[in-house]
């Protein structure tokens, strides 16, 4: 005779509604995932079932809802797929995809650092998967090496999307001023108001991410909540390069820009942080398609004003043009435009990717709260007409635009003719910017309490 419906074994139950179950694959405190089957195609399913003591929470409940909603409009290979969603019942539960592998969490606690090749790879799939979702309106809120999962076959997948939220629907499942998320990962800007995160916050939690993969360190380890924040907010963490000197200066610099405090300074979108990461320019289709495209000629036509101020056209490929820069042959970055043809359009250095980190560095602190780099973002000038000069190669630029003395800091500085001199801010002014921490320790301390109330009331 065949057991009862939800007979329950050693460690779980038997059938979930028509689900029969495999195994248990985790437990947490929001509820348990099991590996289940369909018994009318054979087919290998993760079903998460909430946990018993937060059903009468109508605000968890409506959340484990969204995770259903969220991710059954995403039909991406990067985002795991949800299936179906039972809500009546004692145990409401939620379908998915099943996923044979691991969690990137399981694989760094398991060999440590990843090779940054691979671990970039696995990163700009979780990047086209987020892009789709940010295209739909959605933002995850909780994006960590623990929510994406790699097949066998090396596919990244993101998953959990219970803290999504709706960014042209949201409802009030978040209050604001409340944080949802893992501190060590959001974005300093979710502490406080969590309904007010956009994309950026997303791509925060990318580079944190990344960082944790190139690594094998989570950021902001062995910090509680409160001392997290503050040290988000001051932009005060190792650089990648510190802990791991594998990793090249590109993905440094570009984990350290998606970690700016200031969301301004940060990737407007997953696909420029992907392509900061790369250093290429890159289309709407996956990280690895099958489909070849031809890549267009290496050839670039920088525009830039010579010592007469006039303006003066080079030609050269990706490599030449670069050293050139480095070199400050050019004079100031942020005065250059770039474009593939010489009558083509120009737009201003930094909306290249492969020259904006030329342009754009980020500003990391060290433990001595000291910045190491002043953000320095493209300025938009009014596009020149290339000159009547003959295009020349830009190794042949130096006689035109004298090279300046190179800085300590190994980035250019514009000449100090060219630096517009700023007034000290009055004494009153700096003082104005001082925080109350006094005050401040209160909020922290009224959130903590709300926090904990919360979470008690959520588990009685």
């Amino acid at each position: 005779m065949p057991p009862p419906p939800d007979a329950t074994a050693a460690d779980h139950p038997l059938t979930l509604g028509l689900y029969e179950v495999v195994s248990k694959i985790a437990e947490g405190g929001m509820g348990t995932v099991y590996k289940c089957r369909d018994p009318r195609s054979g087919q290998l399913v993760a079903v998460k079932v909430i946990s018993p003591g937060t059903t009468r929470n109508p605000v968890v409940l409506q959340r484990f809802e969204r995770e259903f909603t969220s991710a059954r409009v995403l039909e991406h290979p990067n985002v795991v797929r949800a299936i179906e969603f039972c809500g009546t019942g004692p145990n409401p539960f939620l379908v998915m995809e099943f996923v044979d592998g691991e969690s990137i969490g399981q694989m760094v606690e398991r060999a440590g650092a990843m090779p940054e090749d691979e671990a970039v790879r696995l990163i700009g799939q979780v990047c086209d998967g987020l892009q789709r979702a940010h295209k739909q309106g959605l933002i995850h809120r909780d994006v960590k090496p623990d929510n994406v999962l790699v097949t066998k076959g090396g596919v990244a997948k993101l998953t959990d999307m219970g803290l999504v939220k709706d960014v042209e629907g949201d409802t009030n499942l978040t209050k604001t001023g409340r944080g949802l998320g893992t501190p060590h990962y959001m974005a300093p800007e979710q502490f406080r108001n969590a309904k007010g995160v956009d994309a950026r916050g997303d791509v925060y939690s990318l580079g944190a991410t990344l960082y944790c993969m190139v690594t094998g360190v989570v950021p902001f380890n062995n910090s509680n909540p409160l001392d997290c924040w503050m040290k988000k907010i001051r932009n005060e963490f190792p650089p990648p390069r510190e802990l791991n000197a594998a990793v090249s200066e590109r993905v440094d610099w570009a984990i350290r820009r998606a970690m700016s405090a200031d969301p301004a300074n940060r990737p407007s979108s997953c696909r420029e942080f992907y392509e900061d990461l790369t250093g290429q320019s890159r289309g709407s289709g996956p990280v690895k398609g099958t489909a070849a495209t031809a890549a267009p000629a290496d050839n670039w036509y920088l525009v830039y004003r010579d010592e007469n101020n006039q303006p003066t056209t080079v030609k050269g490929t990706t490599a030449s043009i670069r050293d050139a820069l480095k070199n400050y042959l050019l004079g100031d970055p942020n005065q250059i435009l770039v474009g593939r043809s010489k009558t083509g359009q120009f737009v201003p250095l930094g909306s290249a990717p492969e020259f904006r980190d030329l342009v754009v560095a980020p500003a990391a602190l060290g433990p001595d709260g000291k910045p190491s780099g002043t953000p320095r973002r493209p300025v938009p000038v009014p596009t020149p007409r290339p000159s009547s000069d003959p295009t020349v190669d830009p190794a042949e630029a130096s006689g035109r635009n004298p090279k300046p003395p190179a800085p300590p800091s190994g980035r250019y500085v514009p000449a100090p003719a060219r630096v517009p001199k700023r007034d000290a801010p009055p004494a009153e002014d700096q003082a104005a910017k001082k925080i109350d921490w006094t005050t401040f320790a209160l909020m922290m301390l009224v959130a903590l309490l709300s926090s904990v109330v919360g979470y008690l009331l959520l588990t009685r």
